[in-house]
Parts: structure tokens; C-alpha cells; sequence
């Protein structure tokens, strides 16, 4: 006994527009979402402004010191956070971090002048490494070179 079924051809184009179709609408491709790490999207805003020149009371490309250019970068980055002026003022902001536990767009305090007192900021940006406004303009730095390493002060997340 030889039983075929007979299917024409447009039955089968009908039937796979209708399959793409579903899973088009209910597969996982139409699931996907979008997000944004704005940690790691500031600690990026940071480096693009590497070689902006310092300058005392700077706040914008033309001239930063260190809490005019952290002020910056999270103003303009995707937190669009308005934090205060001075790294003094930005040290008593959001929540302390310890160094082995830094994240992308953290914020990390040192005491460049005074001992123990909080006079320099600079954006987290991995690896062991920040972003800051320095007297040789906007750099990125060894947390672990001498100079640095012992003038930290501690570090702090605003951004959650």
C-alpha cells in the first residue's frame, strides 16, 4: 500500500509565514532588552577627556581641576547626576567602597596636599587604574604607583 499526501506549494509558503511569524512575536528575540552600566558608561565619558589641560577652578574641557572634572563627567555621562563642586564636599557623598571592591565610575579620594585630609578625586576606570584631572592635566593613573598609593584616602559609589 502506497499512501502519499498531496501538499501544494502554497500551503507550505502559508504555513512557514505563519511559523516565522509566531516565533517572531513570541520568541525571545522580541524579549530583548537594552541596558546601561552608567558606571562603566562614566569611567568611558572619563577617558575621552584625557589630555584636557589643568587648570585651578576649572569645570569644563578647556581646563579642569580635580573636582570641576569629576563634577563633569557625571553631569554629562548617562547618570546626568548634579554632585558637588569639591572633592572635599564629594568625599561625603554616597556609600564608602573598599579598593578591592571598586566598580566602574567609582569615585577615589586622596590627600594630595594636607595629610589625611581629602584635596583630589578621580573616576574609577578598571584594572586598577582612575581617571583625574592632575596638575599635568586630565591623566590616567596607576592607583598602585608610589605617588598614589600612599596618598589614598578611601573611595565612594554614587551611582547605583
Amino acid at each position: 500500500m502506497n499512501m502519499s499526501l498531496s501538499v501544494s506549494r502554497w500551503t507550505v509558503a502559508v504555513c512557514t509565514v505563519f511559523t516565522l511569524a509566531f516565533f517572531w512575536l513570541f520568541g525571545p528575540v522580541n524579549q530583548a532588552s537594552a541596558t546601561i552600566n552608567y558606571g562603566e558608561e562614566a569611567a568611558a565619558k572619563a577617558e575621552l577627556l584625557i589630555g584636557a589641560p589643568y587648570k585651578y577652578g576649572g569645570i569644563s574641557p578647556k581646563g579642569f581641576d580635580a573636582g570641576g572634572f569629576t563634577q563633569y563627567v557625571y553631569k554629562e555621562a548617562a547618570t546626568q547626576m548634579n554632585i558637588p563642586r569639591t572633592s572635599a564636599a564629594q568625599y561625603q557623598k554616597g556609600k564608602a567602597v573598599k579598593q578591592k571592591d571598586l566598580q566602574f565610575g567609582d569615585l577615589v579620594f586622596y590627600a594630595t596636599g594636607k595629610k589625611g585630609k581629602v584635596s583630589f578625586v578621580a573616576i574609577y576606570t578598571g584594572k586598577g587604574t582612575f581617571v583625574g584631572a592632575t596638575s599635568k592635566g586630565v591623566k590616567k593613573v596607576k592607583m598602585s604607583s608610589h605617588y598614589w598609593k600612599e596618598r589614598y584616602i578611601g573611595a565612594k559609589r554614587l551611582i547605583k
